[in-house]
């Protein structure tokens, strides 16, 4: 089997869970993948601004050396930061000798193939900047169409699963109607279960980050 691990760099385990079944619907078992959550041991349940991203960082590094470290750690095949802002994932991979994939990463790359304009639907505005700076590091400014963001506190709104889900499609419609994107990515991890609900419901593609990230690894590691 394949190893592919995937590290939520927040300390809620569902949210792990979450992303990791998510994950397995494209890294197969039949296929001969398998897929392993890790959580991070310390900090908050959801990363909201850049003080939280900043200080994932080296609890990534510590969870995902302590995976290494383990039983399975030879084992391990490729490796996703399951976070939007990619924390953690080029410290890593100059650290490892394994694929190292980031959730924005990975969805940029696909939502700009072909030159297609994107733009990125989310619920956090303390991360906004971060996310503008990453799609600018990553070489995409061009194609970047902007964010829109969902009004509110976002950790109320992840509380309210189906709430959260009509505000992003709020988003993902100005994203298309009001920026001309040609693609839009739910941006972040903690998202998942929302972007396959909106998945089908717009003209243009919606893209989540984590089956980008697994389509990734799936590429890196064939």
């Amino acid at each position: 089997m394949t190893l592919v691990a995937l590290v939520n760099p927040n300390t809620a385990g569902a949210t792990t869970a979450m992303m990791a079944a998510i994950a397995r619907r494209t890294l197969r078992p039949e296929d001969g993948y398998e897929v392993r959550g890790v959580t991070v041991a310390a900090g908050p349940p959801m990363l909201v601004d850049e003080e939280d991203l900043r200080a994932s960082v080296p609890r990534v590094l510590d969870a995902a050396d302590r995976l290494l470290a383990g039983p399975d750690g030879t084992r391990v095949a490729a490796l996703v930061v399951g976070a939007f802002g990619d924390p953690a994932a080029e410290e890593l991979r100059a650290r490892l000798r394994v694929p190292v994939v980031g959730l924005a990463e990975a969805a940029m790359r696909e939502a700009g193939a072909d030159g297609r304009r994107f733009g990125i639907a989310t619920t956090t505005p303390g991360l906004a900047a971060a996310i503008d700076a990453r799609a600018a590091r990553l070489g995409w400014s061009a194609q970047y169409t902007g964010l829109r963001l969902t009004p509110g506190d976002p950790r109320r709104l992840a509380a309210a699963p189906d709430e959260m889900t009509e505000r992003l499609a709020e988003a993902v419609r100005a994203c298309v109607r009001d920026d001309g994107a040609d693609a839009v990515i739910i941006g972040g991890g903690p998202l998942g279960e929302a972007a396959e609900a909106l998945r089908d419901r717009f003209p243009v593609p919606v893209l989540g980050p984590v089956p980008a990230a697994a389509r990734e690894a799936a590429r890196l590691t064939s």
